[in-house]
């Protein structure tokens, strides 16, 4: 599969055939389900003329239905690009193809969608991660050249380390969220998936900067990173040392193995511990469903999508919201809204976001000392669709993801290493908030030690 780069060279119908290819790709690997039109029987969806590029079924692209997989937007029309969209066809690119994802982005294995389940690449029997799922198997699977997802709590980063291709998270505010289907607006970051470093940063490039429509968006000087792509850098690297030690014994003997290629390769690493992960999850999670809750209160058969027919307004909402949702929204819902709910919102909210803030601080006094973290991404690779997890084992998959996005912060998940059966491994480095110049310096670095 050629690269983005390589893509950006091609004239109109070397771009046309790429697309028809990508088409005829689809339609014969269209059991992976990593589009939603392979589940309509369709062609891809097409919006412009540029590089094709993978979008999230939450990224609203104009005339497109969006529906976020979920039954309760099913026939909902996007009226307009999402500001990401805009800056993407503006440099050179075109969305192409709806990906298939978790049920508005909740849920970590892409099994929740209204759709039906997307396949691992790798192997069919194992989950590709979520709630951006379908956006690693399209890449991994090279039915896309790259695509666009969302991170909320590890939702790029998990299915790409998952499926083996390269999920990058910008720092909050970075990209704009402005056309992307609300889950947690404190949380919520769009990220790339590519098959390598380089196109990570030529993408990110394509869609960041500021944007006065989105009132999170940071309005700082963005500087293109692409250009300015170092390999040769030599970093300071913080190990997180007890994170590590509760990985798989396959996942910890490719991290170290990896430690020492980052030394032996010119890199200064020095062992710092974080906060037990179990105030990441007990955080994460009261303030993610809070958000959730009242982000997912417009869904309500008035203005989008489903209406469920009733006698009464009162009983519509709750018909159309009883049909129109599955399960894990329901269950999340139903958290957010008791841990708002009033004799509730002192005990948990308030003291979700003290944790949030402390695991901010730690952070911050890490990188204040080291100019990268290194981390797992997951404790274990690709599980088995066969696998009966309870919601609380699943929540467990993001275990190291989910405090990135509760600092802020830019994070990028890189293949290092194949675990016996063939599955993916990744190491995930982090970087200081708006210091992505850096972060993808170090990605492309380890990167090529891989690769060597």
């Amino acid at each position: 599969m050629i690269s983005l780069k390589e893509a950006l060279t091609y004239s109109k119908n070397e771009l046309e055939n790429l697309k028809k290819e990508l088409n005829d790709k689809a339609k014969k690997q269209k059991q992976i389900g990593a589009f939603i039109e392979q589940f309509l029987d369709c062609e891809l969806s097409d919006a412009g003329e540029g590089v094709p590029v993978a979008i999230k079924d939450n990224i609203s692209v104009k005339d497109w239905e969006l529906t976020c997989a979920s039954k309760i937007l099913q026939g909902y029309i996007a009226p307009y690009d999402a500001s990401a969209i805009v800056n993407l066809k503006r440099n050179g690119f075109s969305p192409f193809g709806r990906c298939n994802m978790d049920e508005f982005a909740m849920g970590s294995t892409t099994s929740t969608s209204f759709y039906g389940k997307t396949l691992n690449p790798l192997n069919s029997n194992q989950v590709p991660g979520g709630s951006s799922g379908g956006s690693a198997a399209a890449v991994a699977a090279q039915l896309a050249l790259a695509s666009l997802g969302s991170d909320t709590g590890g939702s790029v980063r998990q299915p790409a380390a998952f499926c083996g291709c390269v999920g990058f998270k910008p720092s909050y505010g970075r990209v704009s969220r402005y056309g992307l289907a609300s889950y947690s607006s404190s949380l919520d970051q769009i990220g790339t998936l590519t098959q390598n470093v380089e196109d990570a940063a030529i993408l990110y490039d394509a869609i960041a900067g500021h944007d006065p429509m989105d009132s999170t968006s940071a309005k700082i000087e963005f500087i293109k990173t692409a250009p300015r792509l170092n390999p040769n850098r030599k970093f300071r690297i913080a190990v997180i040392e007890n994170y590590i030690h509760q990985t798989s014994p396959e996942i910890k003997a490719a991290l170290l193995k990896t430690i020492d290629a980052l030394k032996a390769n010119g890199h200064e690493l020095v062992c710092k511990n974080l906060l037990d992960s179990k105030f990441d999850i007990a955080a994460y999670y009261i303030i993610a469903t809070a958000e959730a809750s009242a982000n997912l209160s417009r869904y309500d058969g008035v203005r989008y999508g489903k209406r469920s027919q009733s006698k009464s307004l009162k009983d519509m909402y709750i018909q159309t919201r009883s049909e129109g949702f599955g399960e894990e929204v329901k269950r999340r819902i139903l958290l957010g809204t008791f841990v708002l709910s009033s004799g509730y919102y002192d005990a948990y909210y308030i003291k979700a976001q003290k944790a949030r803030a402390l695991i901010k601080a730690k952070y911050e006094e890490i990188l204040r000392d080291c100019d990268l973290i290194f981390m797992p991404v997951t404790p274990t690779t690709a599980f088995s669709f066969d696998t009966q997890k309870t919601p609380m084992q699943n929540y467990l998959e993001d275990i190291f993801t989910i405090s990135v996005n509760l600092a802020g912060l830019g994070a990028i998940s890189i293949p290092v290493a194949k675990d016996k059966d063939g599955l993916n491994i990744s190491a995930q480095l982090i970087c200081k908030a708006f210091d992505e110049q850096n972060l993808l310096d170090g990605a492309l670095n380890l990167e090529k030690i891989i690769k060597q």
